[in-house]
């Protein structure tokens, strides 16, 4: 019997013949933290008895959630982590360096990897073919200090994606599509992998997005095969002989086939206060904004800027809105530096903030008043998530949240294009 990607990746990793529901040890390629859940991994990790890494050089300390930092006890908690790092020899990524989930693309991931991270959102790295999953700070620390751990091996659901994506229509809307059809909790433990005409096409960009929000279906992992786009994406970031091509098995078996026709796709909007509360952005036209956000790790990448400057160029956004532009990486803001985009986001009025998570976590820069309603690119728009349990927060694409950032409401960018 063939096998899914999961199962194929777990198999290898485990030394053993790994089917979906079976318990196995596995060995952990890459395990992070970042600087909300690290402080907690670091100190059980301190209390377990464990005195080294397994592989520091493939542990990584980010510092991105809050950077830079706002307060003295984030500042003691990045104390603890570049302490740590200097002590055991692990990675650290520092302040601006960027979002862990966009760095552990651009630095670590390799196809057929597993990477644990103790942040949700550490699915992106499936877009390379990794078996990617978020774990708690306890299990984190364990990866840490033994270099493996258990895994319940998930069932597959194949989402087969055929057919191009209309004009201003993205990645994005395909992902708040799939999470409003099967819900927030539609595959819970389930591996999404992404198969199909329209998925062989994708850049690695939309590859990221789509990763990155499985886990908003409760997904354990989003996996995409490794094939020529990934190959292409590891040469431009200098790790070509990371490569490796990965596919699942023509004869793999899937606990379920989900088939969207993305010619039928339209520019779609998460409505407060879940993910999966979707509708689309020409039905909730004259709902009013008064921030918008371009960035974080879903959306925070030199094709999105790209979008977004395609649209705000020499306009500026309407009264009232401010504009937030957040790069996901520092080699992301350099590269829109030097492709001008930077410059012509700042003519059109936006603030750009140093890479990190910004205003997604509502830690500071760019935390939302009572009443105010925020339309965003990142990942999650749960009650408070920006700070503010009596604020709104819409998700998009950037092309949505460019063209609604001129208006002051939701619009659909082919009204404004």
């Amino acid at each position: 019997m063939g096998k899914t990607l999961a199962e194929k990746i777990l198999s290898a990793k485990s030394g053993t013949d790994a089917k979906a529901g079976d318990i196995v040890i596995a060995s952990v390629d890459l395990a992070f933290v970042q600087d909300t859940t690290g402080p907690l991994t670091v100190r059980q990790f301190q209390s377990s008895g464990m005195s080294k890494l397994a592989n520091p050089e493939r542990t990584v300390l980010f510092i991105d959630h809050a950077v830079p930092s706002p307060n003295a006890n984030q500042s003691n908690d990045h104390m603890l982590l570049r302490e740590f790092a200097d002590q055991c020899g692990c990675k650290l990524s520092d302040i601006g360096e960027g979002v862990c989930h966009q760095v552990v693309q651009e630095d670590f991931t390799r196809p057929g990897d597993v990477v644990v991270g103790a942040d949700s959102h550490t699915t992106t790295a499936g877009a390379l073919g990794a078996f990617a999953t978020g774990m708690g700070s306890s299990d984190v620390a364990v990866a840490m200090g033994l270099g493996k751990n258990w895994f319940r091996v998930p069932e597959s659901f194949k989402v087969q994606v055929d057919g191009n994506f209309p004009k201003w229509v993205s990645a994005k809307d395909l992902i708040l599509h799939l999470i409003g059809t099967i819900g927030a909790d539609g595959a819970t433990y389930k591996s999404l992998e992404f198969h199909g005409g329209t998925i062989k096409k994708m850049s690695m960009t939309g590859r990221f997005t789509i990763a990155n929000m499985a886990v908003e279906a409760g997904a354990k992992a989003g996996i995409f095969a490794a094939d020529e786009t990934t190959k292409q994406f590891l040469k431009s970031v200098e790790r070509g002989n990371d490569y490796k091509a990965l596919e699942a098995d023509a004869d793999a078996v899937y606990e379920k086939t989900i088939k969207i026709d993305a010619n039928k796709l339209e520019p779609t909007v998460s409505k407060p206060h879940r993910v999966d509360n979707t509708a689309l952005a020409k039905d909730l036209k004259d709902t009013k904004i008064q921030q918008v956000v371009i960035g974080t790790c879903t959306n925070g990448r030199m094709e999105d800027l790209a979008v977004a400057v395609s649209i705000l160029k020499g306009k500026k956004p309407a009264k009232g809105v401010r504009l937030i532009v957040g790069p996901a990486s520092r080699r992301i803001m350099t590269a829109a530096i030097e492709k001008g985009y930077i410059t012509s986001l700042i003519e059109s009025g936006a603030t750009i903030l140093p890479p990190g998570c910004g205003p997604c976590m509502g830690l500071h820069q760019g935390a939302l008043g009572d009443g105010e309603a925020c339309l965003s690119t990142a990942n999650r728009n749960f009650e408070g998530r920006m700070g503010n349990p009596k604020s709104f927060i819409y998700l998009a694409s950037p092309a949505t949240a460019a063209a609604s950032a001129l208006t002051g409401e939701i619009t659909d960018p082919r009204e404004v294009m």
